[in-house]
């Protein structure tokens, strides 16, 4: 049995969304988070005050010219940042509207260039599967996560009726807290647009700072070092597909252990996970 007491799982780290108008302080107030690794889509944290905020709080800087706004890149390095030991804290992704918005104008002009239909939503399908790729992964990151986005209006029968966040519309289901950010005089606010914490109730205002964040999520949760996930070995990989040939097992379900596992390699399942369907397998080969 798989289940244990509920009260023994480990704290979750905050992995957010946060949108806003430009120049509201998403991203100097984001820099403030402990140890970032910044990834910077947009090229805009290159600016004189950005990288001197950057070099003050001792973070770590991707931008264009390194890959940022490709998304096998982001991926690739998000990757590298969970299965690797490093000093690393908090991930920040500036903007993912740019990130996402990217890859569905390559994906446009790819079709055009091939003179393939270009129906509504096509162009979006390679940057929806890059982002469900990204999520699983931010999801088995040990770090803090802060998705910035821009802001765009919400328009239901020619009228606008609010605002969101500019990129995939159900990443506010994969992620546990949404926030809208507003500058309220020198100060920032977040409003609390969905929240699956306990600790931020729906339509809430609260600051927008570090030290807001480390009271309700605790400080020990965000600033603990990075524990990195430990990959399925080579060998456990070879045995598996060996079982998997030996007992022609349903490949419907082995992409449901890929799925829940967030993965779409056997190489990308960490070592305790592959073990467990290693020795289900085991069970399902015929005695001789």
């Amino acid at each position: 049995m798989r289940g244990k007491d509920p009260k023994l799982a480990k704290p979750s780290r905050p992995k957010i969304v946060i949108f806003g108008k430009a120049g509201v302080g998403k991203t100097f107030t984001a820099l403030d988070w402990p140890d970032a690794y910044f990834i910077d889509c947009e090229g805009g944290a290159s600016l004189p005050h950005y990288t001197d905020k950057l070099k003050k709080v001792g973070a770590l800087y991707m931008g264009p010219e390194d890959g940022a706004n490709d998304f096998k890149v982001v991926l690739e390095e998000v990757q590298e940042l969970a299965t690797t030991k490093h000093d690393r804290k908090t991930l920040i992704v500036d903007s993912f509207s740019k990130l996402f918005g990217t890859a569905i104008q390559v994906e446009n002009d790819r079709l055009v260039k091939q003179g393939a239909k270009t129906d509504f939503g096509v162009d979006k399908k390679p940057a929806i599967s890059a982002t469900r790729r990204l999520v699983k992964w931010l999801d088995r990151i040990d770090m803090n996560v802060i998705l910035i986005c821009h802001e765009k209006p919400v328009w239901k029968n020619g009228e606008q009726i609010g605002t969101s966040f500019d990129g995939w519309d159900k990443l506010e289901y994969e992620l546990n807290l949404v926030l809208r950010i507003e500058k309220q005089g020198t100060a920032r606010k977040a409003v609390v647009q969905k929240s699956r914490f306990v600790n931020f109730d729906d339509g809430e205002r609260v600051d927008f700072s570090y030290d807001e964040f480390a009271s309700r999520f605790g400080a020990d949760v965000m600033e603990h070092s990075s524990v990195p996930i430990v990959l399925a070995s080579d060998i456990q990989v070879a045995e598996l597909r060996g079982l998997i040939d030996a007992v022609n097992f349903d490949t419907a379900l082995l992409e449901k252990w890929r799925e829940k596992a967030g993965v779409e390699k056997w190489s990308e399942m960490d070592t305790v996970t592959i073990d467990k369907c290693i020795k289900h397998l085991r069970g399902q080969v015929p005695t001789t």
